[in-house]
């Protein structure tokens, strides 16, 4: 534990000028404390305590027990409001940080009525910046999450063909990803296709797929608490040239910023490269969001591939390549990757094919 107290007193409250923070974040919770119960986190330069209910006491102790955390159980009898006012009375705690990216404005106002001879502090994203850096475990995590997806999309591709419905599909490979050690799913499993394919966040219908169609598949599960995200699109029989040419643009524009994502270039850098190869075809207006983002123990983190990410990239950083283009009324194609940043470059977690599958 004295490793993450130095870290957050080293990198949150010193530059805050902070005697604690309070950890309520699932996430961030999670990550310091390795439990992924409920509860909250009283972290300062000398203490460390998970406070939690009857319900998680005891896997708490288990789970946060490598990290050095004390657990204290709240109850009717030891309410919260007396047990966070006791040890901050106790260690001599005035200011504190809270999370005001995740707390809601009635959670902080609690927490001011809760303990009312604090000075309540913001964080803002100083906790969230500390997971962007993945470590090699966590790297090891990741791909073999995506290596689950690998695996899914292997074992669904002979079952994509004229008639199954989207939400067949969706739940074909939920069940593939299961089957293969997945513990959940890290977002809802995106199945487009046909004119459906031209939405980049579609959500499965009762639609049969049909001969001719394009199906974009954006599936992520979540392992050991670590999602992975991959995107796949494939035709149902054979393509037309307008569908080669879209695929081939979208192929092009995804290589090539796998190519690009390294140390040293700003986010926006590396979204320029994708970017620009499809404006360069023609269809810059079709290619609507960012390149790509950060994921972790949650789906969307930062640093992010974006025309507006200032951030500097660095080794660790977990990074997804995923440009698209999508044409109403024709339809779309989205290729992505989850790709670690390394010293001289990145390296894809994905295995699966890229090339254009006929079905």
């Amino acid at each position: 534990m004295a490793d993450i107290k130095d870290r957050i007193a080293r990198e949150v409250l010193a530059p805050k000028d902070l005697d604690a923070i309070v950890v309520t974040d699932q996430y961030n919770f999670h990550y310091l404390s390795g439990f992924d119960g409920e509860g909250e986190l009283l972290i300062s330069a000398g203490r460390a305590v998970l406070i939690t209910d009857s319900r998680y006491t005891i896997a708490a102790r288990e789970f946060s027990a490598p990290a050095g955390f004390e657990v204290i159980e709240y109850n009717s009898g030891h309410p919260r409001k007396e047990i966070l006012n006791g040890l901050l009375s106790e260690d001599g705690l005035h200011k504190i940080g809270f999370e005001d990216l995740s707390l809601t404005v009635a959670e902080l106002e609690k927490y001011r009525k809760m303990l009312p001879d604090i000075e309540i502090a913001l964080l803002g994203e100083a906790l969230d910046a500390l997971r962007m850096v993945k470590s090699p475990d966590e790297i090891a995590l990741m791909e073999e999450a995506e290596h689950i997806g690998d695996r899914a999309l292997e074992a669904v591709l002979p079952l994509i063909k004229p008639g199954i419905t989207e939400l067949e599909l969706a739940c074909e490979i939920e069940y593939a990803m299961k089957r293969e050690g997945a513990m959940g799913f890290s977002f809802e499993t995106i199945v487009a296709s046909g004119l459906n394919s031209a939405r980049p966040h579609h959500r499965p219908t009762d639609k049969p797929i049909e001969k001719g169609d394009f199906v974009t598949m954006d599936f992520g599960c979540i392992y050991k608490g670590y999602c992975s995200d991959m995107t796949r699109t494939v035709v149902v029989g054979k393509a037309s040239e307008r569908q080669k040419e879209v695929y081939h643009t979208v192929l092009n524009a995804q290589l090539a910023g796998v190519e690009a994502l390294r140390p040293g270039l700003k986010g926006k850098d590396v979204d320029a490269v994708s970017r620009d190869i499809i404006k360069a075809a023609g269809y810059g207006e079709y290619f609507g969001h960012g390149l790509g983002h950060s994921a972790g123990l949650f789906i969307h983190e930062s640093p992010r591939l974006s025309p507006s990410e200032e951030r500097v990239l660095v080794p660790g950083n977990i990074e997804t390549v995923e440009p698209g283009i999508y044409i109403d009324g024709f339809g779309g194609v989205r290729i992505e990757d989850m790709c670690v940043v390394t010293e001289d470059g990145c390296r894809s977690l994905a295995l699966s094919p890229k090339d254009l599958i006929e079905l």
